[in-house]
């Protein structure tokens, strides 16, 4: 997303109550995202062919979009010409800094 994007009106979405004051628009929408990942889905499969992936999740922030893009791991696991072999865990990170 760009500096000088607008982003969409905050009316265009439901937004949970406790954050309507909190927020003035929305930059990414939600669809968009999991389009997005839905293609990285697709590149991993396509990129590792038949090599055994190793899929670490940091805890806390990153646990949504892990379960998504295992999700679609999943689905074309079972509906694709190739299957990837995946060994999921996860890791605690006490501070980014």
């Amino acid at each position: 997303v760009r500096d000088e994007e607008s982003g969409y009106n905050k009316n265009l979405f439901c937004i949970p109550k406790h954050y309507e004051e909190d927020l003035e628009r929305v930059f990414i929408p939600h669809g968009l995202i999991l389009d997005r990942t839905e293609r990285l889905a697709r590149d991993i499969m396509q990129d590792m062919g038949s090599h055994h992936v190793v899929a670490l999740c940091v805890l806390k922030g990153g646990y949504k979009f892990f379960a998504d893009l295992l999700d679609h791991i999943k689905a074309l696991n079972q509906n694709g010409d190739k299957s990837v072999l995946i060994t999921v865990d996860f890791v605690r990170i006490k501070s980014y800094c």
